[in-house]
This record gives C-alpha cells, sequence and structure tokens, in this order.
C-alpha cells in the first residue's frame, strides 16, 4: 500500500484523539485559520499553535475565488490546462457562498479531482452511475455529469439549496440530482449501488472522521471505483487514516500528469479498495 502517509500506531492517538476532539467542537474551523498551524511551535512557551482552543484573532483562509463575467460566479475550465491533455474543455460555472458554511465555497482539492476525470474522458466515466460526498457546491459532480455520468451530488441540508442553483446553472438537470446524506446516517435506498464514489476536500472536522469512514463502509464494494482527494492541513489529519486503514487499503494515483503540480501544495488524490 503506497500512501505516503505516516499512519501512527493506535496505542498512542488516543490521548491526541480526545484533545482535537474538543478543539473542534469549540472551534470547526482552526484548521483553516492563519496562524493556527499545528507545526508551528511557540517558541516562548513550548506550545504548539491551536492548543487554547478558539482563534479569536485569526482570519479563515479560505482559498481564492476567481471573479467571472458572471458576477457572482467562477467560470472553471476542466482540465484547466494543455498540460492535462487535448481533451475539449467543460466549462463548469459555479456560484459561491460561505454562508452555510465552508462548504460552499470552491477548494483546491475539487479542482483537482475534476481536471483528474476531465484527462481521462468520457470512456471512463460514461454511463457510470456517481455519487459525491460533501459535495459543497458540487463542482466535482457537474465535471462527472458533463461527462456523460448519472450523477448525486451530496451534502447536508444547509448546502441543498446552493447545490440546486448550481445545477441549474450548469443545464444539468438530466445528469445530476442533489440529495441530502449526513455521514454515518443509515445510506437511502436510492444511493446505494453506485459504480463510482468521489470525495474532495472532506478531511477537516475531526468529530465526523468516524462518520465519514461509516459512510464509505456503506457506500463501497469491491467493484466500486473510489477516487479520494485530500489536502493535507495538520497533524490530526493522521486520525482519519487510522480509522479508514481498518476497512481499507489506498494507493496514489500516478497517472494524471498534474500528479507533480498538485502535490507541491499537499494536495494527494487516492483510489480506496475496501479490505476483504
Amino acid at each position: 500500500m503506497a500512501s505516503g502517509l505516516e499512519i501512527i500506531p493506535d496505542a498512542d492517538i488516543g490521548r491526541e484523539w480526545a484533545r482535537e476532539e474538543s478543539l473542534d467542537y469549540a472551534d470547526p474551523l482552526r484548521h483553516l485559520m492563519h496562524g493556527a498551524d499545528e507545526d508551528e511551535d511557540d517558541t516562548q512557551t513550548g506550545r504548539v499553535r491551536g492548543d487554547d482552543g478558539p482563534h479569536t484573532d485569526a482570519t479563515v483562509l479560505l482559498p481564492a475565488q476567481r471573479p467571472s463575467v458572471l458576477g457572482d460566479t467562477l467560470a472553471l475550465s476542466f482540465p484547466d490546462t494543455p498540460a492535462h491533455g487535448a481533451t475539449t474543455p467543460i466549462t463548469v460555472h459555479l456560484k459561491v457562498d460561505a454562508s452555510p458554511g465552508c462548504g460552499g465555497m470552491h477548494w483546491p482539492a475539487g479542482q483537482t479531482l475534476g481536471n483528474y476525470l476531465a484527462w481521462r474522458g468520457t470512456d471512463a466515466i460514461v454511463g457510470r452511475t456517481v455519487l459525491e460526498l460533501g459535495a459543497g457546491t458540487g463542482l466535482v459532480g457537474f465535471v462527472a455529469g458533463a461527462l456523460g455520468a448519472d450523477v448525486v451530488i451530496t451534502d447536508q441540508a444547509m448546502l441543498l439549496p446552493l447545490m440546486r442553483e448550481n445545477v441549474a446553472l450548469n443545464g444539468l438537470k438530466d445528469r445530476v440530482r442533489v440529495a441530502e446524506l449526513n455521514w454515518g446516517e443509515p445510506l437511502p435506498p436510492e444511493l446505494r449501488k453506485m459504480d463510482v464514489v468521489l470525495a474532495a476536500d472532506c478531511v477537516y472536522f475531526e468529530p465526523a472522521f468516524p462518520l465519514l469512514v461509516q459512510t464509505l463502509v456503506d457506500l463501497v464494494g469491491e467493484e466500486t471505483e473510489v477516487l479520494f482527494c485530500y489536502k493535507k492541513r495538520r497533524k490530526a489529519d493522521k486520525r482519519f487514516f487510522n480509522l479508514l486503514k481498518k476497512h481499507f487499503t489506498w494507493s496514489e494515483v500516478t497517472d494524471d500528469p498534474a500528479r507533480p503540480i498538485y502535490s507541491k501544495d499537499a494536495i494527494s488524490l487516492f483510489r480506496l479498495r475496501r479490505r476483504t
């Protein structure tokens, strides 16, 4: 299993998990805060930044949201450079809105996964049933739908109106539908037996880690293709992969020509497989 991630022993992480969960409940966006990097020690006190609870003097590090001629939307092309292949670019128009939470913004792992789907082209996905987890704006699912897949984009109830707006904005009502899916809860019958599961930037809120793993277990069978795009932000993310390894193996996607570019930004693209 070649993941490029350090997996720490289960016996060593219980105390760290409890501390991290308490901090996440107090401040769910702390890992996105400027000055909240857990890897940076305070030389005056010997403490690691992030130990003090909520960051009242920090600002949220949202990714750059590129303007477009549509005013309050982004116009994104996939693949986004000629280096990603000769495929005719797919244009996705994306309304972003931070009011329902960080899921309503455009994040880099979604761009990375969308680029990879577009680079592979229609032959890899046309006619297949696809579910996107934690879809937020719906970006990755729209790329899959434009390539000819039958797609369900899922998230919590607060994000569904934004997702529906974006489905209409892209003219994909015949290809993409919106559904509520709360991680850890039983799967509705209509969301079972998908051919492909997509997830981008879903590792961010530590108390949700076991819930996300449970949903992946419920969704994924031996024949399911799972593409999981992840941006490393903090040490605590290791907990997710410690939970995941009980049910899945994973390997990095190596055929993406854009990999040398996004790996410099601590982004990884994995294929997950159920343990047998």
